[in-house]
Order: C-alpha cells, then structure tokens, then sequence
C-alpha cells in the first residue's frame, strides 16, 4: 500500500484504547469535577474559581451534540450495508443556519450496494476508508463528493469494503449546480495558519464544507459559530474544549455556541462544515 501523502505529520493514537480510561472519552472532563452551588459560592479560592470556570464549561457544552461510532448501533441499510445515525434535525423547529437535516456513517462490506436515500436532500460525500463507486464516480480515502438537490440517485457499492460519510441538507439547488468531486490526489493542502492547513470542498453564503489538516500541537483561536459547525474526525485526535475526539467520532456545534479550546497533539485531518471565515473572538 501506497504512503498515505500527507504533508504534515500524525502521530498514531494507542491503538486499542486503554480500557481502563476508555470510558472517561464519553463524557466532557468538567464530569469529573462535582460541586454544588454552595460550594463554589462559599469558596473564592484558586480550587472555588476552578469550579465556577468549569461549571460555565460544561454549561456550554449541553449545547453540543457528540456522537462515537464505537457506541452506536448499526441499522441495516441492504445487504452488507449497515449505518450508524450521528446527528438528525428535530422536526416541529426552525432550522438554525447551516443545519443538517440527517449525518451518517455508512459501512459498506466487500461486494455491498446500496441506492443513495433521498435524492431531495443536498447529498455531501466523504470516503473515511477504502474505496468506493457513487454511480459512475470512483473515489478514495478523503475523496469528497457533492450532489445537489434534485439530482438523480446513484448507487453507492464497493469492491473491497469502504467507511463513508454522508451528510443531507435542505440547501435548494442553485442555477446550474451539478454533481461534482474533489480528489484527495489532485487538491492540494493551501496554507491557513502556523500549523494548519485548509482545503474548501464546497462554499455557498458565507458556509463551507472543508478539510483541515493539523500538526502536532497546532490549535485554532476562540471562535463563535454563525453556522452550525460540524466536526468528523478523519484521522488523529482533536480536543475541543473539555471534549477528546478520536478517529470516526462527530461532534455538531450549534449556531450561537462557540469554542474556547481546539487543538491536537497527535495532528489530525477533519472535516468540517460551517463558516467559511472564523468569527474569531477576544
């Protein structure tokens, strides 16, 4: 097999996860730190302010939804095809900017086809592993592909087995939008910042699909969301404030929220959905 052609470097995490602190990944680090109002109320000291500023952390993580593959189940979707349901809209609501209305994970076992849902919904593509056909397409690990509302459905098989990515909008279809993919081999990784670099797959209003490339150690300013900003981890591990993220997990920030704290020691790729420009905030 080929060297995977990153630029930059990613450190490999433990594999497998130590049992003994794997379930400590489920929940915000802020859970291990309990006090009641009357304690923090009643102490000003280092260990009182400590708790104030971890209790307004996990307040604000409420907002966000996180999923892990490894703790969800899988639907059958056809044979050999099976699915695990990261994040669904709430029907009976508005929808924030930038909302998704479903995100998924789809697992297509060798010789597995499977015909793509909802041929209403703006269809956003993304190999995680292996390779695999979307119609006629042919695409590899981090290959990108977009179908706009309306286009014809396609089946989606592959030959040796593929983990994709899929993520429906409500986004209407613009004059003379098409199908059309971003090849990994062919798009380059531009320089975003010290460390970091970004590849826009898709940008519409001030929102975007993208793929961020990190080094070890790299981390981005305190930002706020105008969009609702999604997070697939592609390889590597990211924290997002109080919150470790590894390969395959998702996590969706709601328009509105923010994030005080991201940054990787292993280096990481991710996808990302949301504003194409960072509200970076003081």
């Amino acid at each position: 097999m080929p060297a995977d052609p990153l630029p930059l470097r990613i450190t490999p995490a433990p594999n497998p996860v130590d049992q003994t602190i794997e379930p400590l990944l489920g929940a915000s680090l802020t859970n291990a730190w309990v006090a009641d109002d009357a304690t923090v109320q009643a102490s000003r000291s280092v260990r009182g302010r400590l708790l104030e500023r971890l209790a307004v952390s996990r307040a604000a993580s409420t907002a966000m939804v996180t999923a892990r593959p490894r703790r969800l189940a899988a639907t059958p979707l056809a044979p050999g095809v099976a699915g695990r349901l990261l994040y669904a809209t709430q029907a009976g609501r508005p929808p924030r900017p930038g909302e998704p209305l479903r995100t998924l994970l789809v697992d297509l076992q060798p010789g597995s086809r499977w015909q793509e849902p909802d041929a209403a919904c703006h269809r956003e593509w993304l190999v995680l592993r292996g390779q695999a056909h979307i119609g006629e397409e042919r695409l590899q690990l981090r290959d990108y592909h977009a179908a706009p509302a309306g286009s014809a459905p396609r089946t989606v098989s592959s030959e040796d087995g593929a983990w994709l990515f899929l993520r429906e909008s409500a986004l209407a279809a613009g004059p003379g939008d098409a199908p059309f993919s971003v090849r990994d081999a062919d798009a380059g990784w531009p320089e975003f910042a010290p460390g970091i670099r970004r590849r826009v797959l898709w940008q519409r209003g001030g929102q975007a699909a993208l793929l961020y490339h990190a080094q070890p150690g790299a981390a981005v300013p305190r930002h706020r969301h105008g969009h609702d900003e999604e997070c697939l981890m592609v390889q590597g591990e990211l924290f997002l404030d109080d919150l470790l993220l590894q390969a395959g997990d998702y996590q969706l920030a709601p328009a509105g929220t923010g994030h005080g704290i991201t940054e990787t020691d292993t280096g990481v790729v991710i996808y990302a959905h949301g504003d194409l420009d960072l509200q970076f905030v003081a």
